[in-house]
């Protein structure tokens, strides 16, 4: 079982059991599962919910209901949109506790016009702002709390998905091209006979390798290929973003005067960008052939970008003149939530895909490991910018997704952890979902997702090795940045929506060997994007000054098997992943129709395969 532990996730982290250190063991919900403020590790007593026999000085912040209530009175509260590649969210955070109040979730379609092409609409994204907003709003009103008492609104966003839309009627030019999409891989091939093999520009200017990750060649890719896109550029009406710029614009007034601007993080995934100098880059973007014009102003990560204008049809009209002061990319907004503010922190965070950041400080430390050097985070104008390396995973929550909705074996995401605890090993089956190719730290667009080693029980089976797949990713990641960083991690902080996940939780500790470490309260992407706009100069709500930081509760999870057999289990995967290597050829996806057995599904493709050998061997004679 897991032993919860107190860790103060600040400069000069102070690190203990619960009720130890000779102070007392909080006894209600909010002292325990939300935040515990520092001044309760300096022996003074914390705030405490209401009827709670302890005695301690109520909160009284949710208790009162019904239309003659009073309003709560909690400080003042932080709005953040957390809008990821499955779902968009709204969250409001008490700023001088953590709490997490309220918020709403709405799950965001995607689109595969063909093979390996991922895409939404970035029309539906944004309405599933809106309405989360309005929900959540709704909500805080039945808690009583007054949404007057939201004093600013952070974003955090899925990266490297790329928009482009007209900037006189506020129209979407082309479908959002997710960064799973696959399209470009020609694209990527042409430009890099371009570069020089013993100077490498592109990576020692933007810390990327040149992948179809990033925005840069999907951006080319629209250039290349959508008429609309090619006539908004000639005629001066296009704009280009990542998520982050799409919504800030719209929500601070779209056609009637948006913002158009983005933040270093998000920036710095687009591989135009130059994370030495913080700016667009003239000559990756003259490499890429993108007009530097129609790029966002790039801005720290925490200031006041402009004032949310909400639509008058929506209840959260109140929201109107709330300055939204606070973006981060959805990975450097969970370092901060996770307060990885040290030099040698990391964190992981398990959501569509799985991605490790560790904060390396003012440096840039380029990786000989296939990690990635990227913009950790700059929280404020005049504050200096961190950076991290970075291993990033394709799949990880999404082939729980993929067990769902495309294979069928199960009906929701929480069922696949009861199929993995009743069988409880994998039995030698061995799960790679390279869907969209290998990320970190092998960079191999040939690879596709394979099943090898199935015994029996398939369904329990698959399912349990689906959750493997997860941690040996995730294992691959850290041997890396220990290899570059020299100093091996002693735990791994984690958080996102599968860490809900016991067995997947223990998995990781088993196949790390180390200790998993995760906070009562998973939401840190949300929390991150609120401190950064709490913190903004002009809000000035969040402290971020080391003694105000909030000690939290976590959840640990030890490893329970002999560090033999983790070694063991983990050579195999590694022989797994060599045989997903090489399944596809130079043909990109984006030229041409792809085969006809692509759109067949499987099955229907060997029975007709079946069919034909049997229609053979009888028109041959053989028996």
């Amino acid at each position: 079982m897991p032993v919860k532990e107190l860790i103060v996730t600040s400069r000069g982290s102070a690190r203990g059991k619960l009720g130890s250190a000779g102070t007392k063991e909080p006894c209600c919900p909010m002292a325990t599962q939300i935040a515990l403020c520092t001044a309760y590790q300096r022996g003074k007593r914390p705030l405490c919910t209401s009827g709670c026999s302890c005695g301690l000085k109520s909160q009284g912040s949710v208790q009162a209901s019904g239309p003659g209530a009073k309003k709560a009175v909690l400080g003042p509260l932080v709005g953040a949109v957390d809008q990821g590649t499955s779902s968009t969210r709204f969250l409001v955070f008490n700023s001088k506790t953590a709490e997490l109040l309220s918020h709403h979730q709405v799950e965001i379609k995607q689109e595969f016009p063909r093979e390996g092409w991922v895409e939404q609409d970035p029309k539906e994204i944004l309405q599933s702002v809106y309405e989360c907003i309005e929900k959540t709003c709704e909500k805080l009103g039945q808690l009583n709390i007054d949404i007057s008492n939201i004093k600013a609104i952070g974003v955090s966003n899925q990266r490297e998905t790329t928009v482009v839309w007209d900037k006189l009627t506020g129209e979407p030019l082309y479908n959002a091209v997710v960064w799973l999409d696959l399209r470009t891989q020609s694209t990527v091939e042409k430009l890099s006979k371009r570069i020089p093999g013993n100077n490498n520009f592109v990576k020692s200017k933007t810390g990327l390798p040149l992948s179809t990750y990033f925005s840069a060649v999907k951006l080319r890719w629209l250039l290349d290929n959508v008429k609309k896109v090619q006539e908004a550029v000639e005629e001066n009406r296009a704009l280009f973003g990542t998520i982050d710029s799409w919504l800030i614009w719209s929500l601070t007034g779209g056609i009637n005067g948006g913002v158009h601007c983005t933040d270093v993080t998000n920036a710095s995934r687009t591989m135009l960008f130059n994370i030495h100098s913080l700016e667009w880059d003239k000559e990756l973007c003259e490499f890429f052939g993108i007009p530097m014009e129609i790029l966002p102003n790039v801005r720290s990560s925490s200031e006041i970008y402009g004032l949310m204008k909400i639509s008058h049809s929506l209840k959260a009209g109140a929201l109107e003149g709330v300055p939204i002061s606070g973006c981060l990319g959805d990975q450097s907004a969970a370092l901060v939530g996770q307060m990885c503010f040290q030099d040698g922190q990391a964190k992981n965070t398990y959501g569509t895909g799985c991605f490790l950041l560790c904060n390396t400080g003012h440096k840039c430390v380029f990786s000989e490991h296939g990690l990635l050097t990227t913009v950790a985070y700059k929280l404020g104008r005049d504050k200096p910018v961190y950076y991290a390396l970075e291993g990033s995973v394709a799949i990880a929550g999404a082939v729980i997704r993929w067990l769902r909705d495309n294979l069928g074996i199960i009906k929701s995401s929480e069922e696949i952890e009861k199929l993995a605890k009743e069988v409880g090993t994998s039995y030698g089956c061995y799960f790679v979902p390279a869907f969209s190719g290998l990320y970190a730290p092998y960079w191999e667009p040939s690879a596709r997702g394979i099943i090898c080693g199935l015994l029996s029980s398939p369904i329990n089976v698959i399912s349990f090795a689906a959750l493997e797949a997860v941690c040996f990713q995730t294992r691959e990641i850290l041997d890396a940045m220990n290899r570059d960083c020299g100093i091996p991690l002693s735990h791994l902080q984690v958080d996102g929506g599968m860490t809900s996940n016991k067995i997947l939780m223990q998995l990781q500790a088993d196949i790390l060997y180390i200790p998993v470490v995760k906070p009562s309260m998973p939401e840190t992407t949300a929390l991150g994007a609120a401190m950064a706009a709490g913190a903004a100069e002009g809000v000035g709500v969040w402290s971020l000054e080391p003694e105000d930081l909030s000690a939290v509760t976590m959840e640990r999870f030890e490893p329970q098997i002999n560090a033999e057999e983790s070694e063991i289990r983990y050579s195999t995967w590694k022989k797994a992943v060599m045989k997903s290597i090489g399944w596809v050829t130079t043909q990109s996806p984006e030229s041409g129709d792809p085969s006809i057995f692509c759109s067949l599904p499987l099955g229907f493709f060997i029975v007709s395969s079946m069919v034909m050998l049997i229609g053979a061997r009888y028109i041959s004679g053989i028996p």
